[in-house]
């Protein structure tokens, strides 16, 4: 027999106690103790709880041990209790099952565990086009616990995408291949953002849903909803303690946006064990608090039922967003590994998958797909011609009735094209601004843009005057607003820069841009780096970019930054002297939708240069100042940035007077962009019989990565002070005069 002993004199637990869901209660209690898999006389000593402890009659705790004798062993699963409904679905557990014990690698307990849920979302609620993944209303699925990607994989496969294909799976986490380790946007169809840091999908996912609330805003009429779709999340533990989730998530409940649909895949599994080592919280209480709409499934093993009456009621109240929360078994149908970290990020070994197979009654052999069962996943094949047909023919009414907002919807939404009148107003603008601190004209440009560009949409975390971002007249964002332009972020800096890309990867033309102080993006980095990886190319913009910035000190003044970035693939890190170049810097964005552009701005004024070039500045570098005769090099090359341009100006100028030299000055805003300029173009710029030791930066931040170009620096190795800013700049030697001493001793030795 089996027994359990309590430690109390509570009464012992039985066998006969058990349903066929292994679910048992207390005589005296009400709480629910489940025993997790079949047990056999060699495995007893592996039995895990799903609950060590229970409450008795009482309220007390009881602690629990299993004992065994020989022969006996708890029933199998009952799974659903539907056989076809249990073939799909161990369908998807399988090939998640298979493809990882192939790898030798991979997470193939949160895929086994989410199969229930992740089926009923797909199957009955979905609405989607295989054939076509890029509809422009089709509802978007994210899949936040990105390790159990397998499950994103085998859904696209089962049910009629071109890729993955059956072969793609075999090649899970093999190098090439479009089935990584976890789920890429840009190698994958229907893949909509890239997941795998925990809580960045919940992050997107909300700013997916902003996009669908803002065009519906902008384009829906009464009788014509051209964007009309729900945005869907698969959360999991890790999620639910990543702040990024939690900022995103309390910005979504603020902004009430109702067809945000999120499943807490709540499994208390994490790498390091049950969360109960770290984690006791009330989730669903939290996101109450937030303002969602919280459903609980209590058994999201086997009760499909439960799970499509949730859905049904979140897609009921469109006036909050809504949490899904499923209890579920991570690794079900795993007889040893189930409910246990063994099974969360490593392959279930051969034996346990037999075991596996066996215990889930699966007699099919490795990546085998049951023709019923695929019969039935491709029927969303058709389906999904027949909802983009209805769309398209949606979409012939509203042309006729509203020709100039539909010829807007498909330039924008459609054909993803910018306003033709954006390069103009940007020439404009800087024509027409002087000497100010290039925030300032930044915010001029974001001005000047959003007059010729309704794509455009953004916001600060929590800093816009200072950042200089707001929109003039185009209102806030907010649950009473969609249409307007202006996000309030709040002090939230990753979930802003992990929104702002779930905006742009929405995939319908609006141009997204972001907002805080240079320093911040420490804060931001993770998803920055995720929306680099990502190729969405967001506008990040960022103020106060040196220890100009003043009197808040070293903990708000930018050293290592700079350098930092730079290093970031997929980003160019721009930082303009004056309008031209700040213009220059937007045009880059505008131009490159895949990749993250980032403009570091001053607080305090620089001067407009009369040799300033919008052109030269997109190549990365040009030369601003040159007293060369024809046919002659420099005798030193003086390099700067942003502010620090004007210092080099002046410098060069106290050369040519006092010392007779010939001093060539080189403005560098974007230190990536010019690497991608050919080589005559860069020995033009830096002749190479002006070597790096004749060659001077002048840089408010560290001297780090600047060795690729010059010997000598004028920069800071240490953080920042209290202080006025220009105080600041003299007390760190970010002067003129220290250049020119730089300079002449770089010429003496290099002569």
């Amino acid at each position: 027999m089996l027994a359990f002993l309590s430690s109390t004199s509570r009464p012992s637990l039985r066998l006969s106690d058990f349903s066929n869901k292994h679910l048992c209660k207390t005589k005296r209690g009400s709480s629910l103790l489940v025993a997790r898999g079949s047990f056999t006389p060699s495995t007893w000593e592996r039995v895990v709880l799903g609950r060590r402890r229970f409450s008795g009659g009482s309220g007390s705790s009881l602690r629990v041990r299993a004992t065994a004798t020989a022969g006996v062993s708890l029933i199998k699963p009952k799974q659903t209790g539907d056989k076809f409904l249990d073939l799909c679905i161990n369908t998807i557990r399988f090939l998640a099952v298979d493809a990882v014990e192939k790898a030798n690698s991979g997470h193939p307990g949160a895929p086994m565990g989410q199969a229930p849920m992740a089926f009923t979302l797909w199957d009955k609620f979905l609405r989607f086009n295989p054939k076509n993944p890029d509809w422009v209303n089709r509802d978007r699925f994210v899949l936040s616990s990105g390790h159990g990607s397998m499950l994103l994989y085998a859904l696209l496969y089962l049910y009629g995408y071109d890729r993955p294909t059956i072969e793609d799976i075999k090649q899970f986490r093999q190098l090439g291949s479009c089935t990584a380790g976890h789920p890429e946007n840009f190698l994958l169809p229907g893949v909509e953002v890239t997941t795998g840091p925990l809580g960045s999908g919940v992050a997107q996912a909300v700013g997916l849903a902003m996009a669908e609330a803002h065009l519906a805003a902008m384009f829906n009429t009464p009788e014509e909803k051209l964007v009309d779709h729900y945005t869907y999340f698969i959360m999991g533990d890790g999620c639910a303690q990543e702040g990024v989730a939690s900022e995103a998530s309390s910005l979504a409940g603020h902004l009430r946006l109702g067809k945000l649909i999120g499943f807490y895949d709540d499994n208390k599994i994490t790498i390091d064990g049950h969360t109960d080592l770290s984690f006791s919280e009330d989730v669903a209480a939290r996101y109450e608090a937030y303002g969602w709409q919280v459903i609980k499934v209590s058994n999201g093993n086997e009760d499909l039922a439960a799970i499509e009456q949730a859905i049904k009621a979140a897609k009921n109240d469109i006036t909050r967003p809504s949490l899904i929360v499923v209890s579920t078994l991570i690794g079900y149908g795993s007889p040893n590994k189930a409910d246990t970290h063994d099974v969360h990020g490593a392959a279930l070994g051969a034996d346990e998958v037999r075991a596996t197979r066996e215990n889930l009654g699966w007699t099919y052999p490795p990546f085998e797909v049951p023709d019923e069962a695929l019969k039935h996943f491709r029927r969303k094949i058709q389906e999904g011609a027949r909802l983009e047909h209805e769309w398209t023919e949606l979409f012939g009414r509203y042309k006729n009735k509203h020709p100039d907002q539909a010829a807007l919807f498909e330039r924008m939404v459609i054909r993803k094209e910018k306003s033709p009148g954006w390069e103009k107003a940007l020439k404009d603008c800087a024509a027409k601004t002087g000497a100010m601190a290039t925030r300032q004209v930044s915010g001029a440009m974001l001005n000047a843009l959003a007059s010729v560009m309704p794509e455009i949409i953004g916001g600060s975390a929590d800093l816009a005057p200072s950042n200089n971002t707001l929109l003039k007249g185009f209102g806030d964002f907010s649950r009473h607003n969609y249409k307007a332009k202006n996000l309030r972020f709040g002090v939230r800096e990753a979930a802003m820069t992990a929104i702002t890309a779930g905006i742009k990867l929405h995939g319908t033309g609006l141009f997204p841009y972001c907002a805080t102080f240079l320093i911040f993006t420490d804060y931001a980095r993770g998803m920055l780096r995720l929306a680099a990886l990502s190729e969405a190319g967001i506008t990040f913009v960022t103020t106060h970019d040196s220890v100009g910035l003043g009197e808040d000190g070293p903990t708000h003044q930018p050293i290592e930054q700079l350098a930092s970035l730079r290093a970031m693939p997929n980003l160019y890190m721009f930082r303009p002297c004056d309008a031209n170049e700040c213009a220059a810097g937007y045009a880059l964005s505008i131009k490159h939708d895949d990749k993250v552009v980032l403009l570091a701005l001053t607080r305090q004024k620089t001067n407009k240069l009369d040799t300033s070039s919008y052109d030269g500045a997109l190549r990365g570098a040009y030369v601003v100042s040159d007293n060369s005769p024809s046919g002659a090099h420099p005798d030193v090359i003086l390099i700067g940035t942003g502010s620090e341009v004007d210092v080099v100006m002046e410098a060069a100028d106290q050369l040519r007077t006092n010392d007779g030299m010939k001093v060539r000055v080189v403005s560098m805003p974007c230190m990536e962009l010019f690497e991608e300029q050919d080589a005559g173009y860069q020995e033009s710029v830096f002749p190479s019989v002006v070597p790096r030791s004749r060659r001077v930066v002048c840089e408010a931040a560290t001297s780090f990565g600047w060795s690729r170009y010059a010997d000598h620096f004028v920069c800071i190795d240490r953080f920042g002070a209290s202080g006025k800013g220009p105080d600041l700049m003299k007390f760190f030697g970010i002067t003129p005069t220290n250049v020119v001493e730089k300079a002449r001793g770089a010429v003496g030795k290099g002569l």
